[in-house]
């Protein structure tokens, strides 16, 4: 069974990646994987009203059997480290996280890099404008692409004063807010290249000052998943690898922890 299912992951991701299919199919262990999933710990970030990560040591030791046992419990909110939203987070109806189609979760890969405005603007949103820079020297945004945002953001993790702009806790740290986003005006725009979803490496889709999350909402109405506080964008190139991307399958959940991950040629 499990080379069965080796066997079916190396089809599609050849598929995705080249463009065409082949008939003998290239095993995934020759491919190289890049995790873009930071580490849950007591050290992840969190929105500033969230409590955090928490895991509790329940038994690490020989037992009286002889052999080592270990087991923990953990509790964690939906949305924090990296984690997906599900279009429910932001909109009534649409796709629970366990809801969302596996084919929106794989797909190619696509980075657009804004991490030279970003340095210049810690509210800076990208628009359409950066979109057609990249279309101009990549070539169209593919069909069912998971579109990856680099802000550049994801160098200061875990500093939430750096990260987010702010180091404060409760509504004073949600005021306090400063990182960059996605501009909403620009979800039509990608709504009509059919992207699968979009990710990047801060702690929002929605830029930090926001509050009334736009471009959550237009996303999520669309059905278009978000993830966020991806990890190591800068290890990935532009175009020409695969995303897969399993959130835990949280039974009605609007988000959750996600193990995301880029398999590049």
């Amino acid at each position: 069974m499990d080379r069965i299912v080796v066997t079916a992951w190396t089809v599609l991701l050849c598929t995705v990646g080249c463009g065409t299919p082949t008939q003998t199919p290239i095993p995934l262990w020759e491919h190289q994987l890049v995790d873009l999933t930071h580490t849950f710990d007591e050290h992840t970030i969190f929105w500033p009203t969230e409590s955090g990560f928490e895991i509790t040591k329940r038994s690490a030791g020989k037992t009286d059997k002889g052999y080592y046992y270990e087991a923990h419990s953990f509790s964690t909110p939906e949305h924090g480290g990296t984690h997906i939203d599900a279009p429910v987070h932001f909109f009534e109806g649409r796709h629970a996280v366990d809801q969302i189609p596996l084919e929106r979760l794989i797909g190619p890969g696509v980075v657009v890099d804004v991490s030279s405005a970003c340095s210049n603007d810690r509210d800076f949103r990208v628009g359409v404008a950066e979109f057609e820079t990249w279309e101009r020297e990549n070539g169209p945004v593919p069909k069912g692409a998971i579109v990856l945002l680099r802000t550049g953001f994801g160098r200061h993790w875990p500093d939430r004063e750096r990260y987010m702009g702010t180091a404060k806790r409760g509504a004073e740290g949600v005021a306090a807010l400063h990182f960059p986003g996605l501009d909403p005006d620009s979800i039509p725009w990608l709504a009509a290249r059919q992207i699968s979803a979009i990710g990047l490496d801060t702690p929002s889709i929605d830029h930090g000052p926001s509050t009334h999350f736009e471009a959550h909402v237009a996303l999520f109405e669309r059905n278009i998943p978000a993830m966020e506080n991806v990890a190591n964008l800068d290890a990935l190139p532009a175009k020409g690898f695969t995303v897969i991307a399993l959130p835990m399958k949280i039974g009605g959940g609007s988000g959750g922890p996600l193990r995301i991950v880029a398999v590049l040629p």
